[in-house]
């Protein structure tokens, strides 16, 4: 009865935008609007690092997962240390999971699309990335600026995420699931790898990451939050 329950949440969630329910909340957005000016609503523009500016923008897309419409980071400025973000302000979330589906699109430094959970500012959140050019799929904690990755469970120390074809101009999903200090991590339905860190604790943002001159085009940024 749980799973039908919350099938039915879903299908709400997919035509009111949010959902309140005892068990958590949903909140999805299609980009479904993308005429002249249209102005992105719900979310805010941050950086982290210096570098030319992002540009976030809503794009007609007809092979998007929801068309016609998706958002896009389209700055191709080539700083390899910048990171735009796009923050949504529906939910502060500390437990749960948030999924997107992500096009890469173009990019020389990096074509890096990726997914940002208990945001605080700028300088502290964590994030999972795809990267087509590298074919991987990596979890970093930000914090205090400084980005590091956390390895795998069950590699070494040392291990720098996991190796999975990311296909250049194709749609995909990656997803993350978070609850207190341990996260988990899945590409097209695939799980990937678990991680853990206990840096970032408390609720926070969630949102969509790039890289340097990474253009990548974003679809149903779905986020569920779990009330423990």
């Amino acid at each position: 009865m749980r799973t039908r329950a919350f099938i039915v949440l879903l299908l709400i969630a997919a035509f009111t935008g949010t959902v309140n329910a005892a068990e958590g909340r949903v909140a999805i957005d299609h980009f479904e609007k993308c005429g002249p000016g249209q102005a992105l609503s719900g979310w805010t523009v941050a950086q982290t690092h210096s570098g030319g500016a992002a540009k976030w923008q809503l794009m007609q897309d007809r092979s998007a997962p929801s068309p016609p419409c998706a958002l896009a980071q389209v700055s191709s400025e080539a700083t390899a240390g910048r990171f735009p973000l796009a923050i949504w302000q529906a939910l502060d979330v500390r437990d749960g999971e948030v999924q997107v589906a992500f096009k890469p699109v173009s990019g020389t430094v990096d074509q890096a699309a990726g997914i940002v959970w208990r945001y605080r500012d700028p300088d502290n959140y964590y994030i999972v990335r795809a990267n087509a050019l590298e074919n991987n799929v990596v979890l970093y904690k930000v914090q205090g600026g400084v980005r590091t990755s956390i390895p795998p469970k069950g590699l070494p120390s040392r291990a720098y995420g996991v190796e999975h074809p990311i296909a250049k101009g194709a749609w995909a999903t990656l997803r993350v699931v978070f609850s207190g200090n341990l996260f988990t991590v899945f590409l097209n339905g695939e799980r990937l790898f678990d991680a853990q860190d206990s840096s970032l604790n408390s609720a926070g943002k969630t949102g969509l990451w790039t890289k340097a001159d990474s253009v990548i085009y974003f679809d149903d940024f779905e986020v569920t939050q779990v009330r423990r």
